[in-house]
């Protein structure tokens, strides 16, 4: 059985530039590539697919409609000190959507990834 438990597919612009940010900013490990089009990463049991314009999960649906970056729904890396995270990511120039918020399960912030994909970096409250 593969130790994958979870598979999550972004939209990406430029492959290469994903590959390099998630390895090198998040702790991912390059799994495959077929540059330009598509790449796959892991961290722990999580699977993200990178695909690129020229990918197949790029194409557009059936009615015309074309997948694109971005949007609200994201994947979540817990960190054990998030404020020394962002201050680590924002030091190498990585932008993010918000400030850190916190709330009753901790604290998070927004970050994106090149395309605009966006990665919540998440504290749980200690007990």
């Amino acid at each position: 059985m593969d130790k994958t438990q979870a598979t999550v597919r972004y939209m990406i612009d430029d492959v290469p530039a994903a590959i390099a940010f998630y390895t090198t900013h998040l702790g991912f490990e390059l799994e495959f590539e077929a540059l330009p089009a598509f790449a796959s990463v892991t961290h722990g049991a999580l699977r993200l697919l990178l695909s690129g314009p020229e990918s197949s999960g790029r194409r557009p649906m059936p009615d015309g409609l074309k997948t694109n970056p971005g949007g609200w729904n994201r994947i979540q890396i817990p960190v054990p000190d998030l404020a020394r995270e962002v201050e680590k990511l924002r030091a190498a120039g990585l932008h993010f959507r918000n400030e850190i918020i916190s709330g009753v399960g901790g604290s998070q912030i927004i970050l994106d990834d090149p395309s605009g994909n966006p990665i919540e970096l998440f504290q749980p409250k200690q007990p």
